[in-house]
């Protein structure tokens, strides 16, 4: 008498093996052709967060502020559409959380503001 065993319901992992009971080769490893390291997120976010600041610093008012702010911001991210197509992704997801913290700070400030004074910008 011939028994099979029973046939898992591929709820569980089981063994890969084949249906001869040999061990089947292992999966193929892929690997990212640009790795995203952790040493260009930090230099990318930090001149990032540099170049808000700068451009925060550099206005008069706080409208002023809010809006060279909102235009960093958009340089930003299109600078990051472009490092993201060009293969540095690092540096891309560095300059675009600097322009989120950026502009977080920005609509932060102009929320201020507004909650003591009035709006504040047009």
């Amino acid at each position: 008498m011939n028994v099979q065993p029973p046939v898992p319901s591929g709820l569980f992992p089981a063994r890969p093996h084949g249906l001869s009971g040999q061990a089947l080769p292992s999966r193929p490893t892929f690997r990212e052709p640009h790795p995203v390291r952790a040493g260009s997120v930090l230099v990318a976010a930090s001149l990032g967060l540099a170049w808000q600041v700068l451009l925060t610093l550099s206005a008069t008012s706080l409208r002023g502020a809010f809006w060279l702010n909102v235009f960093g911001v958009g340089v930003g991210w299109a600078v990051a559409g472009l490092l993201l197509r060009l293969g540095d992704r690092g540096a891309a997801a560095g300059v675009a959380i600097a322009g989120a913290v950026g502009g977080s700070f920005a609509a932060i400030l102009v929320a201020a503001r507004w909650f003591s004074v009035g709006w504040p910008l047009w």
